[in-house]
């Protein structure tokens, strides 16, 4: 049996997401033998800034936290400024961190994070021109190829991607962690 069979992971993205912070960790976690879900703020699909085309599963607001594993935010700079806008994406983050669920979060995902107030007390990465916004929210940020935190895991680039796969499937396999909270 794969580590991870049985589990549904949420992807959460939206147009201009980064390709490969999408696909990557999804064929990650698939092999490792969860469910992939992608969620969007709106129905049909989402296009990657590099062309990549994902099928909504479904859309924001219209599932709950508690039907869900693990989540996952790819990067992108227009898909994440346009997520941390969205409040349903903002509710579903707060909601997947307050039911104590694994997170991965990669390049600029991290403002969800910060727009969903989770982030304070957390030592975490992300693209580094986030490094003051999670400071300032709280966040002890790093410059490391991948941090782990209580669950939450978080990786810089495309170019951490390998690293970042490999603790978020260990991550999502051992289960809700107490301490990662809204």
């Amino acid at each position: 049996m794969s580590k991870l069979q049985g589990k549904r992971i949420a992807f959460v993205a939206t147009d201009g997401f980064e390709d490969s912070e999408l696909t990557s960790p999804w064929a990650a976690v698939t092999a490792a033998g969860a469910s992939a879900v992608m969620l969007a703020p709106a129905a049909g699909s989402i296009t990657g800034k590099n062309g990549h085309e994902q099928p909504v599963d479904h859309v924001l607001g219209q599932v709950s936290a508690d039907s869900f594993d693990a989540l996952v935010l790819p990067g992108g700079v227009v898909n994440a400024d346009h997520l941390r806008m969205d409040s349903e994406a903002v509710a579903f983050a707060r909601d997947m961190f307050a039911e104590h669920k694994p997170a991965g979060v990669i390049c600029h995902g991290g403002w969800l994070l910060v727009e969903a107030g989770v982030v304070d007390g957390r030592r975490m990465t992300s693209y580094p021109s986030l490094q003051t916004d999670l400071r300032n929210a709280g966040a002890d940020w790093v410059d490391e190829e991948v941090v782990v935190d209580q669950g939450l895991v978080s990786s810089r680039t495309p170019d951490d991607l390998p690293a970042f796969n490999a603790k978020l499937v260990e991550e999502i396999g051992e289960g809700e962690h107490e301490r990662q909270h809204a």
